[in-house]
């Protein structure tokens, strides 16, 4: 570390800061990168902290700073600001400006999984021609015209229809409406001849 670094902030408002930015300031004020126990130790002597103490917090510390995006890790446990490192961005018109390409590999593996069974699948413009593990048709046509019916005998007794009882006995009313019935078919077959 080049020295002692002076903040230019109100020792209240260096008490109330969460120590993350406090780290910030520092560095902004530093303006140049430090190893983490030069930044640990700078945050301790501003805030007044024991050794005890900043053995504490170097965890905490070290955690916000890792996820602050305002921090870069430059090596070796080295730590800037960000901004102090451009980043360089392709700007290739096809990807698109602001997005990244993104690859997932797993893809690939899941194309491997179910190419076989894709393929095992006939769609209605495939031919039916499956063949089993001797190379022998599965499915011909030949095969329909032979699965056709064929007669069977059956017994008579199969057929006898159970015997149904049969009132003989009509009520009047009935048989004069078949009668009518019958009368009335037999002159609408006279008319079509």
């Amino acid at each position: 570390m080049s020295g002692e670094i002076r903040l230019k902030l109100d020792p209240e408002r260096i008490e109330e800061m969460p120590m993350v930015d406090l780290a910030f300031e520092i560095l902004k004020t530093a303006n140049e990168p430090m190893y983490y126990r030069d930044l640990i130790q700078e945050i301790g002597r501003i805030r007044g902290f024991s050794e005890e103490k900043i053995n504490e917090v170097i965890a905490q510390i070290y955690t916000e700073i890792n996820i602050d995006g305002r921090f870069a890790c430059v090596g070796s446990n080295v730590w800037g600001l960000k901004r102090w490192y451009p980043v360089d961005r392709s700007e290739d018109p096809s990807l698109g400006a602001s997005r990244p390409r993104i690859i997932n590999d797993d893809d690939e593996e899941e194309e491997d999984l179910y190419g076989d069974e894709e393929e095992a699948y006939v769609t209605d413009e495939e031919d039916y021609d499956l063949y089993d593990e001797d190379g022998e048709d599965l499915y011909d046509e030949a095969d329909d015209e032979a699965d056709v019916d064929e007669e069977v005998p059956i017994d008579d007794e199969e057929l006898d229809e159970p015997d149904l009882e049969v009132d003989d006995e009509l009520e009047p009313e009935v048989e004069d409406e078949f009668e009518d019935d019958a009368d009335d078919l037999d002159a609408e077959d006279e008319e079509d001849v």
